[in-house]
């Protein structure tokens, strides 16, 4: 799985020449509501197992939570079964919110 920064993915979601990926949130409903990166899925951790039939085993998918911790246990599941492309935020939203969202502001 690859470890890709905030920035990073800011610019991968501006490049028009570059399809969008799968944002896929894994935090439970309540952190997903207090703040979420624009365009996410959420699919807290403990269901994914049970939902994997919604995802595109080909997509890229950019696994978020809140620091980076559980989407890469999360994103090493997709690795595992099957998922090609996974990617995992960095240091998560803290990270969007410090390296991205507050450099726009």
């Amino acid at each position: 799985m690859v470890q890709i920064t905030a920035v990073e993915l800011s610019e991968w979601l501006q490049d028009e020449a570059r399809p969008a990926p799968l944002l896929l949130d894994v935090r439970e409903p309540d952190e997903f509501a207090a703040y979420r990166i624009d365009g996410s899925t959420l699919i807290p951790m403990r269901a994914i197992p049970a939902r994997l039939h919604e995802l595109d085993r080909s997509a890229d998918t950019v696994m978020i939570c809140r620091s980076g911790a559980r989407s890469h246990h999360a994103g090493m599941f997709l690795k595992q079964n099957g998922f090609e492309r996974v990617y995992n935020l960095a240091g998560g939203v803290i990270s969007w919110a410090r390296d991205v969202q507050r450099a726009a502001a």
